[in-house]
């Protein structure tokens, strides 16, 4: 959970690296949450309000994680406006799920070890 938390305190911080971990966990939770108000919402009579609200609310740090991400596979966190093109979210996803680059031009190496591997 600390993953999620640590995105969301780093919400606007687009410098920097994120490891997979980091990235992987966001986004698994992130999804779930998703889902979870997707169902939930019309169940409780308030429809699409809540999925639609906090898809708003996490749409940076989602950018944000993005381009950290990006950054540690060592390319250009500009890389995260593919995924505006419908098919160039699955380019972004797999370039997220690269291995952490040793080049150091975004920021130092962020763990010597990271417990996830690549997707």
């Amino acid at each position: 959970m600390h993953y999620y938390t640590d995105v969301l305190k780093k919400y606007a911080t687009f410098k920097g690296r994120a490891t997979r971990a980091e990235f992987w966990m966001f986004a698994l939770i992130d999804t779930i949450v998703s889902v979870a108000l997707y169902f939930a919402g019309p169940a409780l009579g308030l429809g699409a309000v809540p999925v639609i609200v906090y898809t708003v609310a996490t749409a940076l740090p989602n950018l944000a994680v993005t381009a950290r991400r990006l950054h540690d596979t060592g390319r250009s966190g500009w890389n995260v406006l593919w995924g505006i093109i419908p098919i160039g979210s699955i380019a972004v996803l797999i370039m997220c799920a690269n291995e952490s680059s040793t080049d150091e031009s975004y920021g130092p190496y962020p763990g010597t070890a990271d417990p996830l591997p690549a997707i």
